[in-house]
C-alpha cells in the first residue's frame, strides 16, 4: 500500500504524546516527511528524531506547505492559532490534491469556527478534525448501547469530570504549557479540554435542543470559572446534567463518571481510562465490556487513511465539530448571561465532505473516492 506522506505542522506536547504515537503504529500507512515549528530547535530535534535532514526543517509552515511530496499536513498549534493556520494552509493547498488534520477545538470564538466549517467547501480540500473523543473506543460502545436501546429507552445522564489544572502544571502535563495557563481565547480550560466531553455527549445522544449553565467564578487565567454545571435537552428527549470540575480534585471512588439511566438498566463509565464500561439491568443481570482505553489517536488516523483510500467517510469534519465548540461557546453565554441558549437547529448532521485527492494512497484495489 502507498503511504500518506505527512507535513507537521506544531511539534509540542500534542505531536509528541498523541499523534506520534499513533503515526508510529500505522507506520505502514503514513510517512513523515517534514516538521515546521516556530520554535526552530523544536523542529531540529524532531528532524533528528526521525531522522530528516534539514532540508525536511522549518519555522514557516507557509513554505512547507508548497512541497509537492507532501498529501497531508498535520496541524496541531496553540487553540487561538487553529482557525487562522488551518485557513491559511488551506488557501495554499486548494486545487494541490492535500488534505488537513487539525485539532480541536477548530477554532477559538463562533465567527472563527462559522468560518472554519466553511473551509472543506470553500477551498476543496478534505478536512478532519482530531477530536479523539469521538473515535475513543468506550464512547462508541456506549453510542451503540444506546442507539440500539440495549437499556431500554434512555431517560437522563449525569456526569462529572474533575481536572486538577493547578496540580497539572507541575507534572508536565498538558497544563504546563504557558498557552494553556494565560489562554487568549474564550474560557480557557473550559473549551481546551471541556469541548472533549461535549463532543462525546453529542456523538452518544445527538443534536442539543437547549442548555442552561451556571458557574463558580475564580481569579486565575487559566479558565474564568473553576466549575460549571449544565442543565441540558437533546433533541431525541435525553435530559442531563453535566459538571466540569477544573479547579481540583475527586477522591472517592469509584468516581461519578458518566451514569446513563434507562427503562431496563444503567450504563456506566467511570473515566476513559478505566478499560471497562459497566451495563447494569434491572432485572439483575450485567455486563462488563472491556475496552482499549486512549485508542482515538490510532483511530482518526485510520479513518483519514481509509477515507483517502475511497473506503469510507471523514468521521469528523470542520462541520460536525463547530456543533461541539459552539456548545461550548454558548454554554459560556448562558452562564454569563444568566439565561436558557436554544442550539442545534437540526435533530441529525449529515455533513459535505468534499472530495478527497484524487491520488492519495489507496489500499489494494479499493474504489475511487466516495466522498462527495
Amino acid at each position: 500500500m502507498r503511504k500518506l506522506r505527512v507535513g507537521i505542522v506544531g511539534t509540542g506536547m500534542a505531536f509528541e504524546r498523541l499523534h506520534y504515537p499513533a503515526y508510529r503504529e500505522l507506520s505502514d500507512r503514513y510517512e513523515i516527511k517534514a516538521v515546521c515549528d516556530e520554535d526552530r530547535r523544536k523542529a531540529d530535534f524532531w528532524a533528528g528524531k526521525l531522522s530528516l535532514d534539514s532540508s525536511n526543517v522549518y519555522s514557516d509552515y507557509k513554505e512547507m506547505v508548497k512541497r509537492d511530496d507532501l498529501d497531508v499536513i498535520d496541524i496541531m498549534v496553540p487553540v487561538g492559532m487553529n482557525y487562522r493556520v488551518t485557513h491559511d494552509v488551506a488557501s495554499l493547498v486548494t486545487g494541490a490534491r492535500k488534505s488537513i488534520i487539525c485539532e480541536k477545538p477548530l477554532a477559538a470564538t463562533i465567527d472563527e469556527a462559522k468560518a472554519a466549517a466553511e473551509l472543506p467547501q470553500k477551498y476543496h480540500v478534505p478536512i478532519m478534525i482530531a477530536e479523539n473523543y469521538r473515535y475513543n473506543e468506550e464512547i462508541n460502545i456506549i453510542r451503540d448501547y444506546v442507539g440500539e436501546k440495549r437499556i431500554g429507552e434512555t431517560f437522563y445522564f449525569v456526569q462529572n469530570r474533575v481536572v486538577d489544572f493547578l496540580g497539572d502544571v507541575s507534572s508536565d502535563r498538558f497544563p504546563s504549557v504557558e498557552w494553556r495557563q494565560h489562554p487568549d481565547f474564550p474560557g480557557g480550560a473550559i473549551l481546551d479540554t471541556g469541548v472533549h466531553e461535549f463532543a462525546a455527549l453529542r456523538h452518544i445522544f445527538g443534536a442539543i435542543d437547549k442548555v442552561q449553565a451556571f458557574g463558580r467564578h475564580q481569579s486565575y487565567d487559566y479558565a474564568p470559572y473553576s466549575v460549571i454545571c449544565v442543565n441540558m435537552l437533546f433533541k431525541s428527549g435525553v435530559i442531563g446534567a453535566f459538571s466540569f470540575f477544573c479547579s481540583g480534585k475527586e477522591m472517592q471512588r469509584p468516581l461519578v463518571g458518566l451514569r446513563i439511566f434507562g427503562e431496563r438498566g444503567m450504563i456506566y463509565l467511570e473515566e476513559r481510562n478505566c478499560g471497562t464500561v459497566n451495563v447494569a439491568y434491572n432485572n439483575g443481570d450485567y455486563e462488563r465490556i472491556p475496552y482499549r482505553p486512549q485508542r482515538g489517536f490510532f483511530n482518526e488516523l485510520l479513518n483519514f487513511y481509509q477515507a483517502a483510500s475511497g473506503n469510507e467517510p471523514i468521521s469528523v469534519t470542520p462541520e460536525m465539530e463547530f456543533g461541539d465548540t459552539y456548545t461550548v461557546l454558548q454554554i459560556l453565554k448562558s452562564i454569563g448571561t444568566d439565561e436558557i441558549i436554544w442550539l442545534d437547529k437540526e435533530a441529525e448532521y449529515k455533513p459535505d465532505y468534499g472530495t478527497f485527492p484524487k491520488n492519495a494512497a489507496r489500499e489494494p484495489r479499493a474504489g475511487e473516492s466516495t466522498l462527495s
